[in-house]
């Protein structure tokens, strides 16, 4: 845990530092820094002899092993993410828009943007020993995507994703239990599916809507037409 938190830090900066020197987005520089960190852990892993634990354990996680510990970490981690992203909804909304905007309503842009890392740091650290370093990132991605398509607001969102992270978590020990696969990765999995059958179903839906503007349009400029235009 004490490792995990330091990392965190140091990815908090390397982030900062990406996003705002070389101008990059936000989920470029974590995408990059989390890859680049988590294969030098690997490195360093694959090298160390006195390392007697399982590596797949930690990339991949032990949620079939959590104990109460794990739970109650989880809890208290919830407890202070919804008390920070509640306090501070409006800068964090804000500073979605635009940081121009964010500082000229007077919030520190750069105060809340580190305060909006630490509590993904704080989301990775304690969900990393259940469903692993590697798939924690898809878990953080997944849901969200998925209120994306559907909601627009930032509190309906919310809603969507962890009622979508709930079903796939169910939907993956179900699919991990009756064909033997690894439990974390069927519910990460299970999470992708869930927003690739949403999407199919909004771009659906939208082509819909499209097809039924087109022909409202058509009819209603045949509707307007001159009768006498047809005849000499």
């Amino acid at each position: 845990m004490i490792g995990a938190a330091i990392g965190s830090l140091v990815m908090m900066g390397g982030v900062s530092v990406v996003s705002r020197r070389l101008r990059l987005s936000g989920d470029t520089a974590i995408g990059l820094l989390f890859v680049g960190m988590l294969a030098l852990g690997v490195m360093i892993t694959s090298r160390s002899r006195t390392f007697v634990g399982d590596l797949s354990r930690i990339l991949f996680g032990e949620i079939l092993g959590v104990s109460i510990g794990d739970i109650a970490l989880q809890l208290g981690a919830l407890a202070i993410v919804t008390v920070i992203a509640f306090l501070a909804r409006r800068p964090f909304l804000l500073l979605c828009v635009d940081e121009g905007l964010t500082n000229t309503s007077g919030f520190s842009s750069r105060l809340f943007h580190n305060l909006l890392l630490m509590i993904v740091a704080i989301t990775v650290i304690a969900s990393f020993q259940t469903v692993g370093t590697l798939l924690v990132l898809g878990m953080l991605v997944a849901p969200a995507a998925t209120g994306a398509l559907f909601a627009r607001r930032i509190s309906t969102m919310i809603l969507i994703a962890s009622v979508v992270g709930a079903i796939s978590t169910y939907i993956g020990l179900l699919i991990s239990y009756h064909f033997d696969l690894a439990a974390g990765a069927s519910i990460v999995l299970s999470a992708v599916l869930v927003f690739a059958i949403c999407a199919s179903f909004s771009e659906m839906r939208k082509a819909v809507r499209e097809n039924d503007a087109n022909e409202h349009e058509h009819a209603h400029e045949h509707q307007h037409s001159h009768p006498g235009s047809h005849f000499r």
